[in-house]
C-alpha cells in the first residue's frame, strides 16, 4: 500500500502537469482529446448531453467547448478546431445542436432589417476589428447571422463543412448530434418524420415564412 505522502505526491505531479498543458502541444491534450462545437443556448447542458466532464466542475478537462448562436461552422469555430486538433493533441470533433432552437425563431432578413432600421449600415460592419481585413462581400449579412430553417439539416451540413475543410486533419473523427430540449434525450440528426415528430426542429414551427438566405453552396 503506497504512503499518503506518495499518493499526494503523485497527486501534485499530477495536476501540475493538468495546469501546464497548453505548454505540451499534442501530448497536452484534454482527457478525451476531443472539440466540442455547441450551441449557447443554456437549454443545452453539454455534460448531461454527451456525458462529459466539460463544464461542470470548473477544469472537468474532457474536452475543448467552443460554444456560439446555433453550434455553426464560422470562421472563429473553424480556427479554434484547426488549433486544438493540429496543435493541441485533438483527434475528435462532436458537434451538438438542439430543437427549439432560437436560430429557427426568426427569418435573418428581417434580423438585418431591424438593424438597418437602427441606422447601422450591414453592409460596412468590421467583422473582427483587430483584423480589418476580414470582410463580407456586400450583401452577404443575412448569410452571415446563420439563421436555420431546420436544425437536422443545419448539423448534418456543419459535419460536412468540417469534414471536407483543408485546415481540419482528414483522421479526425467528427459526429454531430441533436439535443431534444423537450425530452431531454440526444439523437442523431435525421431527416425521417417519425424519428422528429415530438420535437420542434424547423423555422416553419415557429411561424416564420419563406426560407433563410442560403448559407450553404
Amino acid at each position: 500500500m503506497k504512503t499518503l505522502q506518495e499518493e499526494l505526491s503523485t497527486r501534485v505531479e499530477a495536476y501540475d502537469f493538468w495546469a501546464q498543458r497548453r505548454r505540451h502541444g499534442p501530448d497536452g491534450h484534454n482527457n478525451r482529446k476531443l472539440w466540442v462545437l455547441a450551441c449557447m443556448d443554456e437549454r443545452l447542458p453539454v455534460d448531461e448531453a454527451l456525458g462529459i466532464r466539460v463544464d461542470s466542475p470548473v477544469g472537468g478537462g474532457d474536452a475543448h467547448c467552443f460554444r456560439n448562436a446555433g453550434g455553426i461552422v464560422t470562421d472563429d469555430a473553424i480556427r479554434s478546431a484547426m488549433l486544438t486538433c493540429n496543435f493541441f493533441g485533438t483527434t475528435e470533433i462532436v458537434i451538438v445542436q438542439h430543437t427549439q432552437c432560437g436560430m429557427l425563431s426568426a427569418n435573418a432578413t428581417d434580423l438585418e432589417k431591424m438593424l438597418r432600421d437602427k441606422g447601422i449600415d450591414t453592409d460596412m460592419i468590421p467583422m473582427d476589428p483587430t483584423l480589418p481585413e476580414l470582410k463580407l462581400e456586400k450583401g452577404a449579412f443575412a448569410k452571415w447571422i446563420g439563421m436555420m430553417d431546420d436544425v437536422d439539416e443545419t448539423c448534418m451540413r456543419t459535419i460536412e463543412a468540417f469534414k471536407n475543410h483543408p485546415l481540419i486533419p482528414k483522421d479526425v473523427v467528427i459526429s454531430g448530434w441533436v439535443w431534444e430540449v423537450e425530452t431531454r434525450r440526444l439523437r442523431a440528426p435525421t431527416r425521417d418524420g417519425e424519428k422528429r415528430a415530438r420535437t420542434d426542429v424547423t423555422s416553419a414551427q415557429f411561424g416564420i415564412q419563406g426560407k433563410q438566405p442560403a448559407r450553404w453552396s
